[in-house]
């Protein structure tokens, strides 16, 4: 296998295995399966979850005096346990026995893990164990194991039992154990017929019905004997086979889920049932699943040489185990942890801002259905804002199964063991992170019949929601909105406020009026009468197309000392003692734990968590921001730009994975200098698991789909439009070669390749009109079947 297609582990570490297991997740962007042993359970070192993407289950707990209800993504059965001993011996694991060699290898081009381990056991017996294992990237309802075995020094009878395992919770992250996690309900194991076994369970309070079967054979040649047994919420299949020294043996495993959310079944038992029993072995699945994986990677072609490019392929197949073609089937959206974990309770936040400008431009279908999930929760999102007195659509800053804010009320700090009030939900902005998705995917897409609908809809509700919560401020001729939070996460409140929130966010505010704005263009440049049908259909009154763009010129953004102020007094916090905390706490990310465990709150400083109005350079290109703080009155040249990069960089701890990959994008942007200490940060963000503990929890997926896109984007300047492909490459010193193919609105394929200071772009045969290509101040109209490569000025 080549390198840069492998990622190994070598040697056992159990205080790595947490780590390992997520970076060692398989999935099928319908179900994942953590990268956890076969052979042992859940416990302190290990912890096997399997999540379907959009399980829920929700329950109450009792915290801190309070009920609390919290939606969860379900671990749903265990089934992976497959395990070896010799008979009457104890079982061969890395915890039980000696560990004379172990490794693991993660194959991204074929979608497998490979757990290779030499044991010893207290008898001296000395055994070569070799497990892979897939989640079907072809057949989403399906996985499977192949375990092999050699004896070295000794013959004798093994035994080995596979099975699956139904006594599971949610019980994956280390502060959400003093609430419930158990959501299956109604776990019922049986056998059938020889080799197969089976659970059913149910979730507790959504009623999802889970089944699983499992079908295990020995690879090759009858086995001395088998006996299938269920029973406590397991379900298992022991045999016993004869080993001679040197020789291997091998038993294959084959799995099916299904669950009564699967369209064209009528039982999720029979349907897992019957799955199994037809499936082929195990070197079949493998060969049909790595043919899927082989298209899938070549419609999401990247390649960068050297370690950078390893984990940005990594990082990109974890979004694909995620988010792939079998998502565009389901009601899902965008796990800030993937399937991978249990951290964030497998909520959807604003994640999509980050993952979908790369899928558009490679998937569209899969960004499609998750715009769709997000619009059919927009009526959920469109009772929250009239719960708040308000008109449109107020999406949730945490979502789940129905559209309902699922942000807890309460969160724990480690750090001082205190549960505290949550205000989170008070980020309104994830309501424009819809709105840009909508316009950046018809963009790259050019996919006007949803724009002109679902998409339309959802842009006119947050436009409207953004109009009606703009209050009129006399004194300072200016429209305001107030009491609520940035991206930052740091600030809630004022200090000593007796209620939270803040006024005037400038991401907030400019993001705000973006979307006002391009609702107006929307309702300009639609046909009429189907601009005519979304009034009637969303009971729109005339004028309010000039209250939007009457609002979208006068929304106030606050400034102080020459800089753009996060929100309004900003610049009246105190400064914090940088240095001070760095020299006494070391890793100073998660600083408002640090602060709240001392008794102070980060509410009194000028100090960020992660890019909040640094923003704004992530999500437009350079031209665009000044011209929307032109729009809004106030002048933006560059070195106010360029002064306001400067105050937050000095100012923000980088408590957020995401915090990295901002800065670094709009440090290369603006002025090369320091963008790739924040670039390498993004990267090691998860790998090396630089937060301390939380990529066990599960992988970020907003941070691995962001440095994707920081390719693709970031350093090619590409902006899809409809009018043209525009580029302005920035290439970094240490990103300066990299190829991507990308699919342009009916062109499939477009190659971009830079390389010794020179671009090149290709267009693969086809009937489809040239595309244009803006780059350099100059327009190019490339043909199918033809190239062009341009010499970039020097940096």
């Amino acid at each position: 296998m080549e390198s840069h297609w492998a990622w190994r582990y070598e040697g056992y570490d159990p205080s790595q295995e947490r780590l390992r297991e997520a970076l060692c997740t398989l999935g099928n962007g319908r179900f994942a399966t953590r990268g956890a042993a076969c052979e042992l359970p859940a416990g302190p070192v290990h912890y096997p979850g399997t999540y379907a993407a959009g399980c829920y289950n929700r329950l109450t707990s009792h915290v801190a005096g309070r009920d609390v209800d919290n939606e969860d993504m379900v671990n749903l059965p265990n089934w992976l346990p497959l395990r070896v001993r010799a008979a009457g011996g104890g079982w061969f694991t890395p915890d039980d026995t000696s560990v004379l060699d172990c490794a693991q290898v993660l194959d991204m081009r074929q979608g497998t893990l490979t757990r290779r381990m030499r044991l010893r056991d207290a008898d001296g017996r000395e055994l070569e164990l070799a497990e892979t294992r897939l989640v079907h990237m072809a057949d989403p309802y399906t996985a499977g194991q192949r375990l092999s075995l050699t004896a070295h020094g000794w013959d004798g009878d093994v035994e080995i039992e596979g099975g699956l395992d139904g006594n599971v919770s949610n019980a994956g992250v280390e502060r959400y154990r003093d609430l419930d996690g158990r959501h299956l309900a109604d776990v019922c194991a049986g056998t059938a017929g020889t080799d197969t076994v089976f659970l059913t369970c149910r979730t507790s309070a959504s009623d999802i019905k889970v089944a699983m079967a499992a079908r295990i054979r020995p690879a090759g040649g009858p086995p001395g004997s088998v006996h299938l047994a269920a029973g406590d919420g397991t379900a298992v299949c022991r045999m016993t086979v004869p080993v001679t020294r040197g020789e291997t043996v091998a038993v294959e495993k084959t799995v099916a889920l299904h669950t009564s959310r699967d369209p064209a079944i009528a039982d999720p038992l029979h349907a897992a049932l019957a799955r199994v029993a037809r499936a082929p072995d195990f070197g079949a699945l493998l060969a049909s699943h790595a043919t899927a994986w082989h298209r899938l990677w070549s419609r999401a072609e990247l390649t960068v040489p050297g370690k950078a490019g390893t984990v940005l392929r990594l990082h990109l197949f974890h979004v694909l185990q995620t988010l792939s073609p079998h998502t565009a089937d389901l009601d899902a959206g965008v796990p800030a942890r993937g399937l991978h974990g249990e951290a964030y309770r497998g909520h959807v936040f604003w994640d999509e801002l980050f993952v979908l400008p790369f899928l558009n431009l490679h998937l569209p279908e899969i960004s499609r259905a998750l715009l769709a999930y997000r619009y059919r929760r927009l009526d959920a999102a469109c009772r929250a804002a009239a719960a708040e007195g308000r008109a449109g659509a107020m999406y949730p800053w945490q979502s789940g199964s129905d559209g309902r804010e699922e942000t807890q009320r309460l969160h724990l700090n480690p750090r001082s063991g205190r549960w505290l009030p949550d205000h989170s939900h008070l980020q309104h902005h994830v309501g424009s992170a819809v709105a840009y998705n909508v316009w950046q995917y018809c963009l790259a897409s050019g996919d006007t019949a949803f724009l002109h609908t679902e998409g339309a809809e959802m842009l006119v509700q947050v436009a409207r929601f953004w109009a009606h919560s703009a209050v009129w401020d006399a004194g300072r001729e200016r429209y305001r909105i107030l009491g609520i939070m940035g991206p930052d996460e740091y600030h809630d409140a004022y200090p000593d406020a007796a209620e939270p929130g803040l006024d005037d966010n400038a991401y907030t505010n400019v993001t705000a009026a973006w979307v006002l704005a391009r609702a107006v263009d929307l309702c300009r440049t639609m046909p009429a009468p189907r601009c005519e049908e979304l009034f009637e259909r969303l009971g729109l009154d005339a004028d309010e197309p000039e209250l939007w763009e009457d609002v979208s010129r006068r929304l106030r953004v606050p400034f102080h000392s020459g800089v753009i102020s996060q929100f309004d007094g900003y610049g009246n916090l105190a400064e914090l003692d940088w240095e001070g905390y760095r020299a006494r706490y070391g890793d100073i990310r998660r600083l408002d734990r640090i602060l709240e465990a001392e008794g102070d709150t980060v509410n009194r400083y000028q100090a960020s968590k992660q890019a909040d109005v640094l923003m704004l350079g992530y999500l437009f290109p350079p031209a665009e921001p000044a011209a929307l703080f032109e729009r809004l009155g106030y002048p933006m040249d560059h070195a106010t730009w360029q002064a306001t990069v400067d105050h937050y960089l000095a100012r923000t701890s980088h408590g957020s994975t995401l915090s990295g990959l901002v800065h670094g994008w709009v440090l290369a942007r603006s002025r090369r200098a320091g963008a790739w200490d924040y670039v390498r940060e993004a990267l090691l963000g998860d790998v090396a698991d630089i937060q301390g503990g939380t990529t066990g929890e599960g992988i970020h997926l907003g941070a691995m789909g962001g440095t994707l896109d920081l390719v693709q984007r970031g350093l090619t300047g590409l902006q899809p439009r409809a009018d043209a492909l525009r580029l302005d490459p920035v290439p970094l010193p240490e990103l300066s070669r990299f190829h991507l193919s990308l699919r342009y609105r009916t062109h499939w394929g477009v190659g971009l390749t830079l390389q010794s200071g020179r671009l090149r772009i290709r267009v693969p045969p086809s009937d489809q009109d040239p595309i244009p290509v803006s780059l350099d101040g100059r327009t190019y109209a490339i043909a199918p079947g033809s190239e062009l490569t341009v010499d970039l000025p020097a940096a």
